[in-house]
């Protein structure tokens, strides 16, 4: 009698799992809740007076006058609201198996890193008041402007003349063309000597040396709010970074977890702590 003999291949090939391996819900449950709490602690600081950024766009810091105390509080929020915003991803987040376990730990890792990026997404929409904050600053050199051609044109007995918001805005025009550059175009600083002349009764040199004064405070101030603005920046970030390292550890926290599975009930176990399998994933590889 023949017998015929069919060779198999002993080794199971992978399974690809059907779906990614991204639990998006968990994700996006994750980035709402980091979101809601940044924002509540951010509303806490700009009460408090310690928060850089705040909801509303005439509370809070501005860049310029941004404290150590301040930059402590925006990198503790982001810290605690990305971590807990990573951990509840990585409870909710469906469970992975036969999968191993150094895998498991960079899709917590993942997951983490994901609830941070588009929670700051939805931050945006919420705190785009730190664009306005910057932008604002720019606004405020306008009023800076102004104050300092009211300095140009002051006098001992100021009477109201004829002509004097169109006189400024052009002062102020040539006061923000001055600032801008290295020195004050010859052109300009001898229109507005002859302004000053005109209009304060003030002597040639005199007024002059006024004009030179008035930009050269003008300049100081701008440059120190640039440096204030780009400072405040710097911090911004190592705050963000802290935020996603804190939101990536602890979603592998909250992932170690979400693995451990209670004895089913009816089941004495021996120890209080005693963990075992559920039935499902007995026999796999995880």
């Amino acid at each position: 009698m023949k017998t015929d003999f069919v060779l198999s291949n002993s080794v199971d090939e992978p399974v690809e799992a059907p779906g990614s391996g991204v639990s998006w819900p968990a994700v996006i449950a994750g980035a709402f809740v980091a979101s809601a709490l940044w924002f509540g602690f951010m509303a806490l600081g700009a009460g408090i007076g310690l928060s850089a950024l705040s909801p509303w766009p005439s509370s809070g810091l501005s860049p310029s006058r941004l404290a150590p105390g301040a930059i402590l509080w925006i990198m503790v929020t982001q810290a605690a609201a990305c971590s807990l915003g990573g951990y509840l991803a990585g409870r909710l987040r469906t469970r992975w198996v036969a999968v191993h376990t150094h895998e498991v730990y960079f899709r917590d890792t993942a997951h983490g890193f994901l609830v941070w990026a588009v929670g700051l997404v939805i931050s945006v929409f919420f705190f785009s008041t730190l664009a306005t904050a910057i932008g604002k600053e720019g606004v405020r050199v306008v009023g800076q402007h102004d104050y300092y051609s009211d300095t140009l044109f002051r006098t001992e007995h100021p009477t109201p003349l004829a002509g004097d918001d169109a006189l400024r805005k052009e002062t102020n025009e040539i006061l923000a063309i001055a600032v801008a550059q290295p020195q004050i175009l010859s052109a300009d600083k001898a229109h507005l000597v002859n302004l000053v002349v005109a209009r304060t009764g003030l002597g040639r040199a005199e007024a002059e040396a006024r004009v030179n004064d008035v930009v050269r405070q003008d300049r100081e101030a701008l440059d120190k709010m640039r440096k204030a603005t780009a400072h405040s920046l710097y911090w911004l970030f190592a705050a963000l970074l802290l935020g996603a390292f804190c939101g990536s550890f602890a979603a592998t926290v909250g992932g170690k977890q979400r693995d451990r599975v209670l004895k089913p009930i009816g089941r004495v176990p021996e120890k209080d702590h005693e963990l075992v399998t559920p039935p499902a994933t007995l026999g796999r590889r995880s």
